[in-house]
Order: C-alpha cells, then sequence, then structure tokens
C-alpha cells in the first residue's frame, strides 16, 4: 500500500512542482516523498521511477495528440529516432523517470542514515 501511495504522490506533487519549478523540481518532490514514506531503496527507486515515468510519458503523449503529433514527429527526426514518436514519447518518460528514481534513492538512503 505504501508503493502505491508512494507513487501516486510522486506524480501528483511532479506535476504540481512542473507548474511552478524547472523541471527538476520533479527530483525534488520525489526526494520528500522517498522521505515521507520510508521504504527501501529499490522500492523508493522503483516508485520514483513510475511515478514519473507515468506522468511524463503521459503528458507527453496528451501533447502529441493535441497536436496531431507534428512536433514530436520533426523533433523525432532531429534526433537519431527515425521519426518515431512513440520512442520520443518512452525516451522523455524514462529520463524523468530515472532522474526520479535516483531522487528516491537518495531520500531512502538519507532516512535510513538518520536512525
Amino acid at each position: 500500500m505504501k508503493f502505491l501511495v508512494a507513487i501516486l504522490l510522486t506524480a501528483l506533487l511532479a506535476f504540481i512542482s512542473g507548474l511552478f519549478l524547472p523541471w527538476w523540481g520533479m527530483a525534488l518532490t520525489s526526494l520528500g516523498v522517498a522521505v515521507l514514506v520510508h521504504q527501501k531503496a529499490g522500492k523508493a527507486f522503483l516508485a520514483g521511477l513510475l511515478g514519473v515515468f507515468l506522468l511524463w510519458a503521459g503528458l507527453a503523449w496528451w501533447i502529441d495528440m493535441k497536436n496531431n503529433g507534428v512536433l514530436s514527429k520533426k523533433i523525432a527526426t532531429v534526433l537519431p529516432l527515425g521519426g518515431n514518436s512513440l520512442v520520443l514519447i518512452l525516451v522523455t518518460g524514462i529520463i524523468g523517470g530515472l532522474v526520479a528514481g535516483m531522487a528516491a534513492m537518495s531520500g531512502s538512503f538519507l532516512r535510513s542514515s538518520n536512525k
């Protein structure tokens, strides 16, 4: 249950921080959630990764649908993705998820070091 709460809380706070902070604000929220919701480092990493991956990939997909994929196809052509917008959406989610996962794992280690 804590795992699901951590995923949802990470995604919600990362979305809110994205309204006011730069892109790396989600790492701060992910670290904060991992400190507040105590889990082992592996589960904290996975919760941070899944929360932000689902958020960023979902937002990228939603933006892609709103503009009929015009922008994502152009960006995927510039990057070595073969013009595939779905791969661009997945790469976007993976990058955000890895940053959030590392921050969450750091938060888990931070909490365990304070005992």
